[in-house]
């Protein structure tokens, strides 16, 4: 990572961090549908099925900021789609869940739940998720 995407990474930290002063719902679906666009992982992801698919939380109600965060930091360990907008997304969610705020999606701070979904699964949740907080 060169020094400007680090500082452009930083300021918009520094930037997140002066928003979530609230449950930021725009920027969220903003960057979910961005990341839907570039992203063509769309492999059948089983839990008893080996294979190369990425899988992620699909969490259960009152546990998504939980799985939002584990599934963004598994993404990012793993360079998967854009790291700049994974990173902010991830930044958003340990935010919200930190300052509890956003707390319909927040019951608990471990991630619950029963299945697993691939890259567009998990960014679909998300995206589902703060579509219907937005309306």
């Amino acid at each position: 990572m060169n020094a400007s995407m680090l500082s452009y990474i930083l300021f918009s930290c520094l930037l997140l961090s002066v928003q979530a002063q609230n449950c930021t719902v725009r920027d969220i679906i903003r960057y979910t549908k961005y990341l839907l666009e570039e992203t063509s992982l769309s492999c059948p992801c089983r839990e008893t099925a080996v294979s190369s698919c990425t899988c992620l939380p699909i969490a259960e109600p009152g546990h998504e900021l939980a799985c939002f965060v584990e599934g963004t930091d598994h993404m990012l360990k793993n360079n998967i789609s854009s790291n700049a907008v994974i990173a902010r997304l991830n930044l958003s969610f340990q935010i919200q869940l930190g300052r509890n705020l956003c707390k319909s999606l927040a019951r608990g701070d471990q991630c619950q739940y029963k299945t697993k979904g691939n890259v567009k699964e998990f960014l679909n949740k998300i995206l589902r998720t703060y579509q219907t907080i937005h309306k």
